[in-house]
């Protein structure tokens, strides 16, 4: 074994060893376990229900069995069972509270223990299962994450058969639709698209039919546009209980409607017992009437039992006594039931039931957002790269010969990714072995996702390809975002006569990528010593008082001798950004020791004391004219150090932070703080398909909670006029309290994982000032721009000079509108699926059109099953449909493509 850590959440000792002393065979006395059921319950309610007239007669009762039993008699057991069974044949009225029993075993895929035993946990905690089911008919069990059938389909095919068959019976219930049961706060809006999609798919093709009810007992909080992805996946009902565990406010429902972002919503239940893992007591009968929050609107409720996160699932000592107190008076009556029968009652039944709006914001865990930093980062990197890879195979398979679009490998890869998204390995709860496993089933699939983009570029533009980097006179770029850009590139190697400048710190070639149409390409040529810079130049120098200024057409940054950026002054607007007195990039080391979850919590206290940090050796290592960029190294400690080159392009008003960091700390966070002359009681932040504002201040304890946040690719804070976008390209924990921001770069908890994060990281950040509020900004596309570099070719610019491919999408009309996803479709892929979202929370009205043969155009959900043919314009060559969009809403386009 790998052995088990010091508690409950120590790291493991991997070398411990464990020796089977004794095993008895043994008789078992069937009355005498019916005895022993029987007064487990009789004691409980006795003691339970103390003030009731039942509870005295269910201790009469017990006593009258203790005198009645006689050590090493049989006969009297049986007179025994005779009192018991007059008390329990007493049932409860009609109106009493019904609770709907299904056991469970909720095997986490990986958490105190590596993937390869989970493997073996679900054939051992299954099959024990299957054995009840054969002698408890009415016994119901349900499992989630079609990634566990998936191994045990492979790993033990006949036991995999023989849940089969007890599906069809409806004794098995595979439930939850999604790959795995997934952490929500981290995914990006796509991956919780395909969470749904592979795993609607299995449970259709293996089981006959897809999931209801979306099945999440355990994540660390449920993002605000899950109703609408849940209901685009063929489901309708959610469940989880984890918001019981909340450290500030008592989540106020339990039976509720929760409406998302863009206004869908889903019948949602929370289990009153607050567990998943019950193990069918007295007392848990009794709170899920007494802490049922809205039972007189729905007198009923679900309860899971059985043990569970390490699998196991329920015992047979749990069913008899479900079997016993399943209608007895004084107690809710009880029953096994599908779920799904539980959903549709209270559809059928419940009253006034009260709509929650917005995210399902988690009252604990907040370290999450941070534990783990590189596998987080290779989340981002994948979820982008197979953005990217699966674009471009569409358009290779439309234009090249003989490319075939790679969907099986394609198929491979994102189920590799949705496991990794496994709610204790994403937020970085597991112990050290599972980020090992981790970090190589990541590995696997940038390296397949890089050879993939290689092939499709290479049938794409072999003929125009350079021999290689140090022969070729221009530079190729190909946007996979759908709105025209310019940037600043970078290209290690390249060289020749029209490169404006070579980069400091990694002699990269510095080229103007200069307005490069949406989805489309173009060509850069270094070969013209004297060529237009296409760009005003970027100046590096320092002031009066030792501030190194960084300066272009947009902004005026300076940055302190301590490295911090003082003053950020935008041009165009002549407006001060940064405080008189105040600073931005400044880098706090708080104290970071949770009260018990090391991996998992921020405290709210510890967001009190910390250290403020100092840079030092600040100097200019980039002067322009494309790029100017200072370099400053922060001592964190004696054991850890952060340097960082902050640059500034000659096309953006964005200043960048490029950070390489060797960290070796001890229940320490490292935080970088922003003060902003900017007045707001909200600040906006990133979420799947969306965004969401939370508050700036702590005016009540809802407020206060939120003390930490997560936020995707940006964290924005606007006032009107005005405002400062912060964004990243692998970080996830946000806080901003009054005018200050902050984002949580790096943790050093060590339970589960010791050694959690220590060594070598590197990440990038960066500062957006926009005029206009957020709503009128352009900080969607410029954070997608920030984490979607353009696809660059080195390449012969004479052959290249008249050669055009795409743009083979184009976007048109409103710019909230975001083109997300172009892939080909799972069942056919001569057809091709584009995904939009609404980005902003406003309706809006776009073209979508291609170059594809397309013949015909329907939408979709996202399970990719028709919901309605769309009018498909021609107009020579291109094809086109308009698309009207509600606030927030996600749309799922199907072309059929012309062979």
């Amino acid at each position: 074994m790998f052995g088990n850590g010091g508690g409950l959440i120590g790291p493991p000792q991997e070398d411990r060893k464990f020796r089977l002393s004794t095993a008895d065979l043994v008789v078992y006395n069937d009355n005498a376990w019916a005895l022993y059921y029987d007064m487990e319950i009789l004691a409980a309610m006795a003691k339970n229900l103390q003030d009731s007239p039942r509870g005295w007669q269910a201790l009469v009762a017990a006593n009258d069995i203790i005198n009645e039993f006689s050590v090493g008699d049989q006969k009297s057991i049986k007179s025994a069972l005779n009192i018991s069974a007059k008390f329990f044949a007493a049932q409860g009225g009609q109106g009493n509270h019904q609770v709907y029993a299904i056991g469970n075993c909720h095997i986490d895929t990986a958490w105190l223990w590596p993937y390869d035993e989970t493997k073996r946990k679900i054939a051992r905690s299954w099959s024990t299962q299957l054995d009840y089911m054969e002698r408890y008919p009415e016994y119901r069990f349900a499992a989630s994450q079609a990634q566990q059938f998936e191994w045990l389909r492979t790993l033990y095919p006949s036991l995999f058969k023989r849940i089969q068959e007890k599906a069809k019976t409806g004794q098995f219930i595979p439930i939850g639709g999604t790959w795995v049961e997934m952490d929500c706060n981290i995914p990006s809006g796509e991956s919780l698209a395909r969470q749904f999609l592979l795993g609607q798919r299995f449970y259709k093709q293996h089981f006959g039919q897809t999931c209801d009810v979306f099945w999440l007992p355990d994540t660390f909080g449920y993002s605000s546009q899950l109703p609408q992805i849940v209901r685009l996946a063929g489901a309708k009902y959610f469940f989880t209980q984890k918001l019981s565990w909340n450290n500030i406010n008592k989540f106020p429902h339990t039976t509720f409607q929760w409406a998302g972002l863009d206004g869908s919503s889903v019948l949602t239940h929370m289990a009153p017992a607050n567990t998943y893992t019950a193990q069918v007591t007295v007392s848990d009968l009794i709170n899920s009437v007494k802490q049922h929050k809205d039972v007189a609107y729905s007198n009923e409720s679900l309860y899971l039992y059985g043990n569970g996160d390490g699998g196991g699932g329920p015992l047979e000592a749990m069913i008899e006594r479900l079997d016993r107190i399943k209608d007895v008076d004084g107690l809710p009556r009880i029953k096994h039931a599908h779920p799904n029968e539980f959903y549709e009652h209270v559809e059928k039944t419940a009253r006034d039931l009260v709509t929650w709006k917005g995210e399902l914001y988690f009252e604990l865990h907040r370290g999450t957002y941070t534990s783990q930093a590189r596998t987080k980062q290779y989340n981002r990197q994948a979820e982008l790269l197979l953005r990217d890879v699966e674009m471009l195979s569409v358009v290779a398979q439309s234009v090249a010969h003989g490319f075939a679009y790679p969907a099986a490998e394609l198929d491979r890869v994102w189920k590799l990714v949705c496991l990794n998204q496994f709610h204790d390995v994403i937020p970085g709860s597991s112990i050290e072995m599972v980020y090992r496993d981790s970090d190589k089933i990541y590995e696997d699939v940038v390296n397949s996702g890089k050879a993939l983009m290689e092939s499709a570029m290479t049938s794409l533009f072999s003929h125009v390809a350079a021999e290689s980097v140090s022969k070729a006179t221009g530079v190729l770029f190909v946007n996979t975002t759908a709105w025209p850009r310019s940037d600043v590139v970078a290209v290690p190697g390249l060289q020749g006569p029209g490169v404006q400048q070579i980069r400091e710190r990694d002699n990269a070639a510095l080229v103007v990528a200069a307005t490069v149409p949406g989805c489309g390409m173009s060509v850069a040529d270094v070969t013209n010593g004297s060529a237009d810079i296409e760009a005003v130049p970027v100046t590096a120098f320092k002031d009066s008082k030792g501030n190194v200024v960084l300066e272009n057409i947009f902004v005026t940054a300076k940055i302190s001798p301590r490295g911090h950026l003082v003053s950020l002054w935008d041009r165009r607007e002549e407006r001060e950004l940064v405080p008189k007195g105040c600073a931005a990039n400044v880098f706090r080391l708080h104290d970071d020791v949770p009260l018990f979850w090391d991996a998992w919590d921020i405290e709210i206290y510890n967001q009190e004391k910390y250290t403020e940090l100092e840079g030092t050796n600040v100097r200019i290592v980039d002067e322009g004219p494309l790029l100017a960029s200072v370099f400053v190294e922060v001592a964190i400690s004696e054991n850890s150090v952060l340097r960082q080159w902050i640059s500034l392009g000659a096309t953006t008003p964005r200043l960048d932070f490029d950070c390489s960091v060797d960290w070796h700390e001890n229940r320490k966070c490292l935080k970088v703080a922003f003060a902003w002359d900017i007045h707001s009681d909200v600040a906006t932040y990133e979420t799947q398909f969306g965004i969401v504002q939370r508050p700036t201040h702590r005016n009540t304890t809802w407020d206060m909670a939120k003390f930490e946040v997560c936020g995707h690719k940006f964290a924005d804070l606007s006032e009107h006029g005005y405002g400062v976008a912060l964004l990243n390209d692998c970080k996830y924990g946000f806080s901003t309290l009054g005018n200050v921001m902050s984002m949580s770069l790096l943790r050093a908890p060590k339970a589960p994982d010791a050694n959690c994060d220590m060594g070598h990281h590197s990440f990038r950040y960066a500062i957006y000032p926009h005029k206009g509020a957020f709503g009128e900004a352009s900080v969607v596309r410029e954070a997608y721009q920030f984490n979607v570099p353009l696809v660059q070719l080195p390449v012969d610019a004479t052959s290249s000079a008249d050669f055009s491919i795409m743009p083979f999408f184009t976007l048109s009309g409103d710019s909230s509108v975001v083109l997300d996803t172009v892939k080909a479709a799972e069942d056919n892929s001569s057809q091709v699926v584009v995904r939009m979202y609404e980005a902003y929370g406003g309706h809006a009205r776009v073209k979508l059109s291609t170059k594809l043969r397309v013949t015909r155009a329907q939408l979709t959900n996202i399970l990719e099953e028709h919901v309605e043919d769309a009018k498909l314009v021609v107009l020579g060559s291109k094809r086109s449909v308009d698309l009207a969009f509600k606030p927030f809403e996600v749309k799922t386009v199907k072309f059929q493509v012309k062979a």
